[in-house]
């Protein structure tokens, strides 16, 4: 299994969990469920995704199948497209862990949405939360080198996440070093590009060369740029594939075989771009 990463504030978060954008909540507590079972230890979900409720569902299923709730990190975003506030993130705080019920141990800035040039105050709402004792860890999605040096020259909090989009034709590689300077954990979101960059014939090669699916090679690629990933499937066979990358490493010629496959091509939103 994929190794626990540690956080600049102490605690620790696998370096590998599953992601529940666009499941749909008829089908969110048994891919939660199933995922806690092929053995994934962070599940991610946001207020946007709503499907939180049914998340938490499957979670208690896997609490009373005997999963130590302590193991697991569970995650939130605060959406914000109504109100950058102090109130507004305090108000989606209690409904998204109302919503779980479990307890939520990461919560994030989804978006930074900087032409409102309200994100430090939402940061430092979340610091807030994290003083009060009500949430383990914060961190940001989607924010640039920018948006954190803003932050955290105003709050002198330093996020231990900044969940991105990042896949091989976007690895974000100048990003990352500035993470690594400052001890923030680089997650990837669309880690596979939405299942797209699983069709290149280098990458179809080289998993042929070691014996695993296109997927397991491009997250095992995640895990040896030191980082971590939140793929997504509601497939049960899918999860546990996705999971099993430890019985392989990439060369030094793979890693330089998918390294050239960058483009800065995105699946997604820029940070800018969203407001």
């Amino acid at each position: 299994m994929p190794e626990n990463l540690t956080l600049h504030d102490g605690h620790r978060m696998p370096a590998l969990g599953f992601g529940l954008y666009k499941v749909a909540p008829a089908e969110a507590a048994d891919v939660v469920e199933a995922g806690i079972a092929a053995g994934y230890r962070l599940v991610d979900g946001a207020e946007l995704y709503g499907n939180e409720a049914e998340a938490g569902e499957g979670i208690r299923r896997a609490i009373d199948a005997g999963l130590d709730r302590a193991a697991l990190t569970v995650t939130s975003k605060f959406w914000g497209e109504e109100a950058q506030t102090r109130d507004a993130v305090l108000r989606a705080f209690d409904a998204s862990e109302a919503a779980v019920g479990v307890g939520i141990d990461l919560y994030m800035i989804h978006w930074p949405r900087p032409a409102r040039g309200q994100y430090p105050q939402v940061w430092a709402a979340l610091v807030e939360l994290q003083r009060q004792g009500r949430v383990r860890s914060i961190g940001v999605s989607n924010f640039t080198e920018a948006h954190l040096t803003r932050i955290v020259d105003e709050t002198g909090v330093v996020p231990v996440v900044n969940q991105v989009e990042s896949h091989p034709w976007l690895p974000q590689h100048e990003l990352r070093a500035f993470h690594e300077r400052h001890g923030i954990v680089t997650q990837a979101w669309s880690p596979l590009g939405r299942a797209r960059v699983l069709e290149d014939a280098g990458v179809a090669e080289i998993a042929r060369e070691h014996g695993v699916s296109p997927a397991q090679a491009i997250l095992r690629w995640h895990l040896q740029l030191g980082g971590a990933a939140i793929p997504k499937s509601t497939r049960p066979e899918r999860l546990r594939e996705n999971l099993d990358v430890d019985g392989f490493a990439l060369t030094e010629a793979d890693m330089a075989r998918i390294a050239a496959l960058e483009t800065g091509e995105r699946a997604g939103t820029h940070p800018d771009e969203r407001q």
